[in-house]
Parts: C-alpha cells; structure tokens; sequence
C-alpha cells in the first residue's frame, strides 16, 4: 500500500513564517513527513514584483512549498473567498494529486480551498485555530481591544464592530457553508470547539486536536541551573508584546507598582523586525528589563533558561496558548489570567487565574507572591508534544484515506493529548 500525500494549507508556512498555528501547522506537517508521509505546503506570499496570483516553487526541510502571490489590493470579501486563489489550489491539486488536504489558518486564503478539494474527491481536514470562522475581526476583539464575550457569537449584537452588516452576514454565510463541506473538523481545546459550535459552525462534528509544543531538549536542566547559579534573582518572561490585549499595560502598571528591584523581566520581541520592543524605554521600572530578539523552535529552550515565572496576562479569550505549554513543559511557572483554552491544561488552579479586566493589582499580588517565594523548584507539567500530535492527526486521517495505509509509527504512542468528539 501507498503512502499518504497530505497537502498542507495555511496563510504562512516556512519559509515565511508567523504565528502560533503556522508554527503548530509546520511542526506537525515536519513530524509527518518524518514518519514517511509526503507532504506538500501551500502559503501566500505578496510580493509587489510579482505577478498576482503566481506560484512560486520551493522547497524547505524536505518539504515542497507552493507560495501563491496575493495582489496588494484585494477586497474584503477576497479575505475568506478569494476565486482566484481557489483557482491556483485547484491546479495544484490536479498537479500534485494529493490524498488529503489540511486546511488550517486561511484567512486572505479564502475557505473556497475546502470546495475546491471536494469538487476533486479530496477529503478535507479543517483544523480551527482562532475565531476567524465565527468573528469577521478574526480574535473577538472589539475596535476598542477588548473582548466582545459573546457567547455564543450572534451576528446581531455585531452591530458595533462590523462596518457593513449586510458584508457580514454574507461572509458568515459563505464560511459556514465552506466548513459544512469539511470532512473532519479539529479544535485545539474544548473551549474552542464549544464556542464554535454553539456559534453554528457544524454543530457537533467538531473533535479536540490538540496542539503540540516543542519539548525541552536534554540539555535545558543543565542551561537552566546554569543561569540560575550565575544569577540568582528571580526571573520573569513574557512574549505577548507591547499589545493592550495582550496584557502589557497590565504588567507595566503592576511591576511600577513594586517597592523592591531584586529581579528581571525577560521581553520576547516576536516581531518579524524587531519593533515590538524599539525605542520602548524601562528606566523608570524597578528591575533589569531585558529585551531578546525572536527566537525559533531551536532556540527556545535558551529563552525559557532565562526565566523562572512565565506571565501570561491575556485580555481576551484565546483557543490554545503555546506559550504556557511550553513553559510548564520546562518546569517554570506561569501566571495567567482565565482566557479561554489557555487554561485547558494540567497545572492550572481555579483559585489562582485572573479574571479579565481586573486591572494590575491582582497581577501585581502574584508576582510578589513569587518573588517572596524566590525561584522554587517545579516539576515539568505531561504536556503534548509536536510528535504525539502527528500521531493523532494520522489516527482521524486513517478513515479518510481510504486504501491508503498511514504508516506505521516509528515513536512511542501519544501519551499526553488525544482526540475527544464528547463534549
């Protein structure tokens, strides 16, 4: 029996890559590929040197990338259903004829890629990383960056978010109709599938997939002591950028709230060019405020040896959140607010996550209680690796594929995620 060819979808992949779900997406695709699937990447690109819509060949760890190339100027409505792009996944398919399509993040893709497969007998894979199904500003955010807590989401009480009502319920429409073609529908977490759905997109079809992290490397224990002899002070990291929904201003109050310096804050600037954190000025914050450049997979256990105290401030409702997972991962602790699926995880205590829009005082309280404690010993958190993902993608896949046989694996099981269609 063949092998399978799984054709890969989302907005970036390397080699121009952004973003928790291009990473989940990559990652996920890399650790297939190493269990003999073939695999096949299709991103956007734009580029003003290019002609609109061409396709660009390449080819990164051994795996083939088609990079369409989106024109600068495109409609709104080309944003979830784009024609053209449909088109050019169209011929790619009928070119490379793969088994499987895996439709993750696509926006400015257009959802039009899931019919295009099935028009060609291509069983589809959606796998849902944010709200850009259900929220035409993609993250449930208001204009005024605060989360709209609808739940579930009701196109009517949009009114003040959406420039164009009649725009939005088209677009809602279109994209509900696109997921009902899918075959398989993941989610990363329950809180995910279930806003999702109660939503209406594809009430009950949806399962819980979810998402692998990078697992520390044999030698994290050894940079993390490391640091830690060399520098006792508590340390605490933070990757979410100078972004109000993110939390910042939060953590900026919180610490100029402090009456003692015997610490540092580690500022991940996970911008493309290095302007998260440009020009931003922490002389006036008590502390030694560091600010590293953006690190990859490979480098993130040199980060996370940094840091003792993750903190994870976050003003809305997110699906996921790679950041804490990889940091319970490697033994280091995190203080988050109660956002979501970010807190659909082994470590997490009711008692202690911040509700939203509390303001800096609560944080302010935890990262005291952290530095009366110092840096305390903690054991890593069973967290889902990118490898035990892989394994559960080609356990939903099997019965899509038909006569095709998935490999057979070659890594030891999944031992901390699996699928879950109960609710």
């Amino acid at each position: 029996m063949t092998q399978p060819h799984i054709m890969v979808v989302n907005v970036y992949f390397a080699p121009n890559s952004y973003g928790g779900a291009t990473v989940v997406a990559e990652e996920v695709a890399r650790a297939l590929a190493g269990r003999g699937c073939r695999i096949t990447a299709v991103s956007m690109v734009c580029r003003g040197e290019l002609a609109p819509y061409a396709v660009i060949k390449s080819e990164v760890g051994g795996i083939t990338s088609y990079l369409v190339n989106l024109p600068a100027r495109r409609s709104t409505a080309e944003a979830y259903d784009n024609p053209a792009v449909a088109e050019a996944l169209g011929a790619l398919i009928d070119g490379e004829r793969p088994d499987l399509l895996h439709a993750h993040c696509v926006q400015d893709v257009g959802a039009g890629v899931i019919a295009v497969a099935r028009a060609r007998d291509v069983p589809v894979v959606l796998s849902v990383h944010d709200f850009w199904w259900i929220c035409s500003r993609q993250f449930m955010v208001t204009p005024d960056l605060r989360y709209c807590g609808q739940s579930p989401v009701r196109l009517e009480k949009c009114r003040g978010c959406v420039p164009d009502m009649s725009a939005a319920r088209t677009r809602s429409a279109v994209l509900l109709r696109q997921a009902e073609m899918a075959d398989a529908i993941t989610y990363p977490g329950r809180f995910a599938r279930d806003l999702c759905e109660a939503s209406g997109l594809a009430p009950g079809r949806g399962v819980i997939w979810p998402n692998g992290v990078r697992l520390p490397g044999p030698a994290f224990g050894k940079l993390q002591a490391a640091r830690r002899a060399r520098d006792p002070q508590l340390a605490f990291g933070y990757l979410g950028g100078p972004s109000e929904i993110k939390g910042w201003p939060d953590i900026r109050a919180a610490f100029n709230g402090l009456k003692r310096s015997d610490f540092s804050v580690h500022l991940a600037d996970g911008s493309t060019d290095g302007s998260w954190w440009r020009g931003a000025d922490f002389s006036a914050l008590p502390g030694d405020w560091r600010v590293h450049p953006r690190f990859s997979q490979e480098g993130m256990d040199a980060f996370y040896a940094q840091i003792d105290v993750l903190l994870f401030p976050s003003q809305w409702k997110e699906t996921f959140g790679l950041a804490i997972r990889e940091a319970l991962a490697r033994g280091i602790r995190v203080i988050q607010t109660d956002s979501g699926g970010t807190v659909e995880h082994g470590a997490a205590d009711p008692a202690g996550l911040i509700p939203i829009g509390a303001g800096p005082g609560p944080l302010r309280a935890r990262i005291e209680e952290e530095l009366r404690a110092g840096i305390r010993p903690m054991e890593p958190v069973p967290v889902t690796s990118f490898e035990d993902q892989a394994e559960a993608f080609l356990a939903l896949a099997r019965p899509l594929l038909g006569e095709i046989s998935p490999p057979t694996a070659t890594a030891q099981p999944a031992r901390h995620g699996n699928w879950d269609s109960a609710a």
